[in-house]
């Protein structure tokens, strides 16, 4: 469960990073992506460990409400699923390399 919630937070900083402050941008970065621990931002931004926790937890409820309304991950997770079903219809199509053109032109969009 931690391990999806962690790679679902990863997508949306990844869809949604543009919307947040430098400092959410940073601090997430740091605890999302580089594996940085609350004690080591801190000390890293000379504030409080429960500082830096507070603005994580803010700023991963504001990720919630961009994907709740924009739904970017959500389509994202659509599409591959497409793609997907799509790479295992091709596999039995007479024209395989045009459906595998496609595929990949589709695949470019994300």
């Amino acid at each position: 469960m931690m391990l999806e919630k962690t790679t679902r937070l990863t997508y949306l900083f990844d869809f949604y990073q543009s919307l947040l402050t430098p400092k959410q941008k940073s601090y997430m970065s740091l605890y999302y992506l580089d594996d940085y621990s609350l004690g080591e931002i801190a000390e890293e931004y000379s504030v409080s460990r429960q500082a830096v926790y507070d603005n994580i937890k803010r700023t991963e409820a504001m990720l919630e409400q961009y994907e709740e309304k924009l739904l970017l991950f959500q389509k994202f997770q659509e599409r591959q699923k497409i793609m997907t079903k799509l790479r295992e219809f091709s596999a039995v199509m007479a024209n395989h390399n045009q459906y595998e053109v496609l595929l990949q032109e589709l695949e470019k969009l994300d």
